[in-house]
């Protein structure tokens, strides 16, 4: 398929973030996103070093999207005109430790950013799969880790800084601005160019990983909420094969009041003896150690390390949530699916996260279950099982993640999120003649 036909067919699906910064390329170099799937359609693309040149940059065109670490998977970061990108600054990372807060430039990544929370004693509450994440563009997509307690990453966001379409410096805290703050932390890329973000700490520790294989879904439907609450953080990597889950990821926190036990046996699923990677036939070396070897918190939360190829590389995404209280049927009712899914994916993943009270979030106002596809890049088949997938999970509330692709219509899609009307109004607020909007916006949030 030509890629201007999958971009158009894109345009009514979603993005998040990952790897490190680039450069503008020239100008006949096209840009694609990190696994390869997605060209966008400009190379306009400027840099901007100090909110001076993003004012500047944003005055002199009518039309701008961020480019961040290019993580997204759908269009919704994508640009017909002018490209901005943030290089992170390590020396603007600024720790307050009365407050328990740092506030880092946004463009920062999570795997640049830890290792320094590390050394001062700090650490994030939770961590994506993957530490190649910018912060801005994670927060603004509800990109999440898992855990019962556990909100998404956005949910540490306190306070943030962003440049609006009139050149604006916009400041906003949880403090101070708490009526419209909920609306602006998940913004996706619609309120402005986001240049500073200011995260909750909390003190450091260190974790503990156990990998289980071969959990049969006979137990997981009997006690999925005891194999949740295990650890600190849990996940379920699933083929949908021979009514198994692969492998269990279990995370345990070094301060829990409860520590994992790590029996041999867990559910009718054995402990791994070897470091294991989520997608069977692929080298664990990626991976974050495992084999319950204590260590530091950004080094274990994440399935994969700062600078190695996180997942795959070369893959589609989606993942779609229901809320907690339908985990079970809802996991059933794609596990009936499995002869349509199996042949085009590579693993599926299955967490929990804690309800948020952030308007566009997923998980807002209910704790959730998100189960999430990693695909083979085979576009033309993952776009006809995709709604197949979405008529299933349909009576239990689905929404899906606004980074990844889907296929729900933008109507459908506009009526799962209560606070889109006040999102709505506050994006025309900071930029009333859409300079930051897109097709991806304008059909999934706008509606034009």
């Amino acid at each position: 398929m030509r890629k201007r036909t999958f971009l158009k067919l894109l345009s009514n699906g979603i993005a998040a973030p990952a790897i490190p910064a680039f450069s503008a390329p020239p100008a006949a170099e096209k840009i694609t996103n990190w696994a390869g799937n997605l060209t966008y359609s400009t190379t306009r693309l400027k840099e901007a070093n100090s909110v001076d040149q993003v004012r500047s940059l944003l005055a002199s065109q009518e039309k701008w999207k961020v480019l961040g670490s290019r993580h997204c998977f759908n269009t919704i970061a994508d640009s017909r005109d002018n490209f901005l990108s943030l290089p992170a600054t390590m020396d603007r990372i600024a720790i307050d430790e009365r407050a328990r807060t740092v506030t880092v430039d946004g463009s920062l990544k999570y795997g640049q950013l830890s290792p320094v929370l590390e050394k001062k004693g700090f650490a994030l509450h939770n961590l994506a799969s993957l530490p190649h994440i910018s912060i801005a563009g994670a927060c603004s997509t509800a990109t999440h880790g898992s855990g019962e307690t556990s909100g998404n990453l956005a949910t540490a966001v306190s306070a943030i800084e962003f440049v609006s379409a009139s050149g604006e410096v916009v400041q906003l805290s949880r403090k101070v601005d708490g009526d419209t703050f909920p609306g602006a932390v998940v913004g996706l890329g619609a309120l402005g160019v986001i240049t500073r973000v200011t995260l909750d700490l909390q003190p450091n520790y260190t974790v503990k990983q156990y990998v289980y294989q071969n959990l049969p879904f006979s137990q997981l439907q009997n006690h999925f909420d005891a194999i949740e609450a295990s650890g600190y953080s849990v996940s379920l990597f699933t083929d949908w094969k021979n009514q198994l889950v692969n492998e269990v990821w279990i995370k345990d926190r070094s301060d829990a009041k409860k520590s994992f036990a790590a029996p041999a046996e867990f559910y009718g699923a054995r402990r791994a003896t070897r470091n294991l990677h989520p997608i069977a036939e692929l080298s664990a070396e990626n991976c974050t150690e495992q084999m319950g070897i204590p260590g530091p918190w950004y080094e274990r939360l994440p399935h994969f390390r700062m600078g190695f190829t996180p997942s795959a590389g070369k893959e589609l995404q989606s993942e779609y949530f229901v809320p907690r209280e339908h985990a079970v049927d809802a996991i059933l009712a794609v596990e009936r699916l499995k002869d349509q899914v199996s042949p085009h994916l590579m693993i599926t993943e299955i967490r929990t996260i804690a309800a948020d009270d952030l308007w566009m979030s997923p998980c807002y106002k209910r704790a959730s279950v998100a189960i999430h596809f990693t695909w083979k890049q085979d576009w033309e088949s993952v776009r006809r099982v995709l709604p197949q997938i979405e008529k299933a999970l349909s009576p239990y509330q689905v929404r899906p993640h606004w980074g990844k692709l889907f296929t729900i219509a933008p109507k459908e899609l506009q009526a799962k999120y209560a606070r889109l009307p006040d999102f709505v109004r506050l994006a025309n607020k900071y930029d009333p003649k859409g300079k930051f909007r897109n097709d991806f916006l304008n059909a999934n949030i706008f509606g034009s």
